[in-house]
């Protein structure tokens, strides 16, 4: 019995070693990518290593028009949609989980329905809202539409449906408003959901390419998957370049998923309390 448990627990750190391997391949031959001369990044076999590393394609990269502004482009996004996401997504979610009135438990299914649309449908009527508001061609059209986040929604209310009501009981008898109540007691205790979502809402619009290609028009608004991907033309592709862009927009996530990584685990394990 003790043979096999052991069997076990080797194999599964081998098969984990294994996919670990896989998975930060690429990442290392876009590292080396961006480190070649222009001559030496067809060369068979692949040097892993290069002979003469160069920053040239860095240095190329950043000369090009509009790619710091776009990397600008990109922080103020991820930024204001993290922030309009996890306030929004947590009052909604207290709301349906803390507040009862009527009709709460198929509004919330409906809500959650939204889920099931795939995010090419609402393209065209996002465009005309945005247009109608005119919001296009602005920073505030990419940060707007994550107001109403369904998955946020319904991973924060699972949390606070695993908060006792006597929390808001006691919270009322010393007077506090449910305002006060929210901010105080019940957005402390989601920390750990909140630090999940903040990390996938930051991947999410720090890498949307066709939400800001549908809304913007103009080359100052460009965020940086766009401008990346201009790199990358019809008859000709600047390899050193698009890996050095690619890198760079790698690195801002890596730091926020270094920094709130201890939440991320536990964040998703509370999301999945049952109400």
């Amino acid at each position: 019995m003790m043979y096999k448990k052991s069997l076990v627990t080797v194999l599964y750190h081998v098969l984990a070693i294994l996919l670990g391997v896989i998975a930060i391949v690429p990442f290392l031959w876009m590292i080396s990518t961006s480190l070649k001369s222009s001559g030496a990044l067809l060369v068979i076999p692949i040097e892993w290593i290069p002979k003469e590393p160069t920053l040239s394609a860095y240095k190329k990269l950043f000369a090009l028009t509009g790619i710091v502004r776009s990397i600008g482009n990109s922080l103020v996004v991820s930024f204001g949609a993290v922030s309009v996401a996890l306030l929004c997504s947590s009052m909604a979610a207290f709301a349906f989980s803390k507040i009862h009135f009527k009709g709460s438990g198929f509004l919330f299914m409906i809500f959650i329905a939204s889920m099931m649309l795939p995010s090419h449908v609402i393209f065209i009527p996002l465009y005309l809202i945005m247009n109608d508001l005119h919001l296009v061609d602005t920073l505030f059209a990419l940060i707007l539409p994550y107001s109403f986040k369904a998955f946020a929604v319904f991973m924060l209310r699972q949390q606070m449906m695993g908060i006792p009501d006597a929390y808001l009981d006691a919270a009322a008898i010393d007077g506090a408003s449910l305002f006060r109540s929210f901010f105080t007691i019940f957005l402390p205790l989601c920390k750990t959901a909140l630090a999940t979502l903040a990390i996938i809402i930051a991947m999410d619009a720090w890498n949307d390419y066709l939400m800001p290609l549908v809304l913007m028009t103009s080359t100052k608004n460009y965020t940086l998957p766009i401008i990346l991907n201009a790199l990358s033309g019809q008859f000709k592709t600047s390899y050193d370049l698009l890996m050095a862009g690619s890198l760079i927009s790698v690195i801002p996530l890596l730091i926020i998923y270094i920094t709130a990584q201890r939440y991320f685990a536990s964040g998703f394990q509370v999301g999945g309390v049952k109400g």
